[in-house]
């Protein structure tokens, strides 16, 4: 029996047409924009820990993209792990559940670093963690019914999108050839990802073996950077029996996992502006979900715990720590020690992550990673003015002009910013990490785009 081929970027565009898609990707590299970073992945080797019961679990209602939940319990009722506490009518949205059996002590008003508000249930776990009656593993027939399972699973894009997983099910799959899996995590310092692969290779490949199955759909390729060898090694070894799936491994560099830019580097393709991925006949989870998504068939518990990466320069025990969804930060970082106080706290990664200003913030389903710095790590250099290198342009992976939209922002010209097509920005962050005069070019080139979707937003209104 001949051996099963993997594909690269040398050999995918011959493999894949075998399958009537050869058409639509490269028979060569494509361009590679974006920046190598030191990953400094300390923790990748470390296994998966669990992080004791904390003394609070704090659910904010607004855990995903789309509408927020309205709580379902009220003060001083009593919950179980598993228990639906929070829950919209809306159709994009996503169910909370409790992680932990207690009391709800409170349902108050929370305040985010960015100046949002949100509703958050408060539970005080009583250390017995009695699973709620309702939890049962689901019974899937057909597509329809596992869409329908993991619509109440809890289940978001678990690599910091928080798009409501079964909302992405649900889309029209008649022109998908390809299911890929994201599994990149380019990110510096987390390897929250990378323990998923390396702890739960079989239960990956069994969710992506019960998708393809229901939905229909003919390849999957996991998409892994060439850093990461164990994770390729393994995912390969349990997919050795299935011709459907396959590794795709990519180079490391960043932000390699942006939906994207992986969508081009894997498959040539490129989403219209205003369009998604399934416009081109693609798929795309985040490894971590979709393995979620197999531990929830199997016992049907909701999503109620994740891993993090907690690192950092003053981090004593940097690690991979499985957290309750809702544990506050300040006890995470208490559990795994502190050599000085924090000058800096990070919520994700480095690149992309929100810096926070209270301890008391609680990790919720999209965070993949904490980070604390010292005073040293803290420091930022001046700017000064923009020396014209381009640097910003060439290494942008969406092929956007930063400093162009930057000084757009500044004068308030809306239409410049349509023609620099500044909602396409994927808020990456490595316009301002390249940038030699150190200008706050991601934050300008934030603001920009969400200037610029208010005005879209009203033009739609209007006509």
């Amino acid at each position: 029996m001949p051996k099963k081929p993997h594909w690269t970027r040398n050999t995918f565009g011959e493999d894949m047409g075998r399958f009537g898609v050869g058409a639509l990707l490269p028979r060569r590299s494509v361009e590679l924009r974006g920046v190598h970073i030191p990953h400094n992945k300390r923790t990748a080797e470390m296994h998966t820990t669990c992080m004791p019961l904390p003394s609070q679990i704090i659910l904010p209602m607004q855990q995903h993209v789309g509408a927020a939940c309205e709580p379902q319990v009220k003060r001083r009722a009593h919950v179980d792990v598993g228990t639906l506490v929070g829950h919209s009518d809306a159709r994009m949205s996503a169910d909370i559940f409790s992680p932990v059996s207690g009391t709800v002590k409170d349902v108050r008003p929370i305040h985010y670093s960015n100046g949002w508000s949100d509703t958050a249930v408060v539970i005080e776990p009583n250390g017995e963690q009695s699973t709620d009656e309702s939890v049962v593993r689901p019974t899937i027939t057909d597509y329809k019914s596992l869409v329908e399972a993991v619509r109440h699973s809890g289940i978001v894009g678990l690599g910091g999108a928080g798009f409501p997983t079964w909302l992405k099910m649900d889309s029209d799959l008649s022109n998908i050839d390809t299911w890929l899996v994201n599994g990149a995590e380019c990110e510096p310092y987390l390897s929250s990802d990378y323990r998923e692969m390396v702890e739960y290779p079989s239960t990956i490949i069994q969710a992506i073996q019960t998708c393809l199955d229901l939905s229909g759909v003919p390849r999957s390729l996991i998409c892994i950077e060439d850093n990461k060898p164990k994770a390729i090694q393994l995912l390969r070894e349990a997919a050795a029996d299935d011709d459907r799936i396959d590794v795709f491994v990519l180079p490391a560099r960043y932000p390699q996992g942006a939906s994207r830019v992986i969508l081009r580097n894997v498959t040539g393709r490129s989403v219209p502006r205003g369009g998604h991925l399934t416009d081109v006949g693609a798929l795309l989870f985040n490894v971590t979900t979709m393995s979620q998504i197999g531990k929830f068939l199997e016992d049907g518990m909701p999503l109620t715990k994740r891993r993090i990466t907690v690192m950092g320069d003053i981090v004593q025990k940097p690690r991979n720590l499985e957290v309750y969804i809702g544990t506050p930060v300040g006890e995470i970082l208490d559990y795994c020690g502190l050599t000085d106080a924090p000058h800096k706290v990070v919520i994700g990664g480095p690149m992309m992550g929100v810096t926070q200003v209270e301890l008391n913030s609680p990790i919720v389903r999209q965070n993949s990673g904490l980070l604390a710095f010292g005073e040293g790590a803290e420091k930022v250099p001046a700017t000064t003015a923009c020396i014209r290198c381009d640097a910003c342009i060439d290494s942008c992976p969406i092929h956007l002009a930063p400093i162009s939209i930057q000084k757009a922002f500044q004068r308030d010209d809306v239409l410049a910013l349509n023609k620099l097509m500044a909602d396409l920005c994927v808020e990456c962050g490595t316009c301002s990490y390249v940038c030699p005069a150190k200008q706050p070019l991601a934050q300008s080139v934030r603001l920009a785009r969400a200037r610029l979707r208010a005005e879209q937003r009203k033009a739609r209104k209007k006509g």
